[in-house]
């Protein structure tokens, strides 16, 4: 298909247009993550021996909302931390980062959530997480922040807290007349009112064949996992594909993007990286195929840096990355 598809955006809200000074809502996942760099991920059963650790704030949300930050946004962040050393080291980051912390809650008798992250030599990863406090995020938590949700540019969320809050999360922002961004991750099926109410859903590879049951590995078949998800409801489908690059698809038609070629350090947040920017260029009035091109550049240079949320650049790195 050709560059100039408009593909328009749902995101339209005359009051954004034009503007940087956005607010964004994300609600969902804080972990602590615990990243050990290794020549290769071992086998099952297999010991090797590691290089480098590092202890570094994580998780689907905590790592969009940086993102956002980083890039400008005004950012309120919904989530539940474990009282505990890691809760109290990733509040303390957030402030850092200028992630609005209102809505952040310290769990007593929880812990926080932990990600335990291997990074081999050339930036992939395996990762299993342990969610802790983030099972107890509640549709109570967001309800609690819906007047952030009604001045909010757009509402993101993933999928490492219930899939009610996230239901919850979803249903506040249509009510508001928000747009809701979800990347559902780790995937599951969704409810059809969840998919309805979706207005980009970020999935990749595995994660869109599991929504669909339809096999995604190049992009033919990313298309018709796209077109199944538009059928299901979703207004926008964006399919990131790695290396590769990434599927866009709305109701004016698809388009195949390639990933811009960097050296990869570690891609443990880049997926965060391109759905946390990727609202941001939304909110400020960027049509979709405009804010996917930014959110391009911004996965491709999180890639670049060790951990999750020290990798986010700022819209300043972003401004001056030349893409050849």
């Amino acid at each position: 298909m050709s560059g100039e598809t408009s593909f328009c955006t749902p995101f339209e809200r005359n009051d954004l247009i034009g503007t940087n000074e956005v607010k964004i809502v994300v609600v969902g996942s804080s972990n602590m993550d615990l990243v050990v760099k290794s020549p290769r991920i071992p086998a099952l059963g297999e010991t090797i021996l590691g290089g480098d650790f590092l202890m570094v704030p994580g998780g689907k949300g905590a790592n969009q909302a940086v993102a956002a930050a980083k890039l400008g946004a005004e950012v309120c962040f919904v989530a539940r931390l474990g009282d505990d050393l890691f809760g109290r080291r990733s509040l303390e980051n957030f402030k850092r980062e200028n992630v609005g912390t209102d809505h952040v809650t310290l769990t007593p008798d929880v812990p926080s959530g932990v990600a335990l992250i291997t990074v081999d030599a050339a930036g992939n990863n395996a990762i299993v997480v342990a969610p802790g406090a983030n099972g107890k995020l509640s549709g109570a938590d967001v309800e609690r922040a819906r007047a952030e949700i009604g001045s909010a540019g757009a509402v993101v969320a993933q999928l490492e807290v219930p899939i009610e809050t996230v239901e919850c999360a979803a249903r506040l922002a249509q009510e508001a007349n928000v747009p809701f961004v979800l990347d559902p991750a780790p995937a599951q099926k969704l409810r059809p009112d969840l998919l309805r109410q979706t207005s980009v859903l970020t999935p990749n590879e595995t994660e869109a064949q599991i929504l669909t049951g339809m096999e995604v590995a190049d992009e033919a078949s990313a298309r018709l996992a796209a077109e199944r998800l538009l059928d299901d409801g979703v207004k926008a489908v964006v399919v990131t594909m790695g290396v590769k690059g990434y599927l866009l698809a709305d109701g004016s038609g698809m388009e195949f993007v390639t990933a811009i070629p960097v050296r990869a350090v570690d891609a443990t947040a880049a997926g965060d990286a391109f759905t946390g920017s990727l609202a941001v260029a939304m909110a400020q009035g960027q049509t979709l195929r405009e804010a996917a091109l930014f959110a391009r550049k911004v996965a491709a240079l999180s890639v670049a840096t060790m951990g999750a949320q020290p990798s986010m650049p700022t819209r300043g790195q972003v401004e001056e990355f030349d893409v050849c």
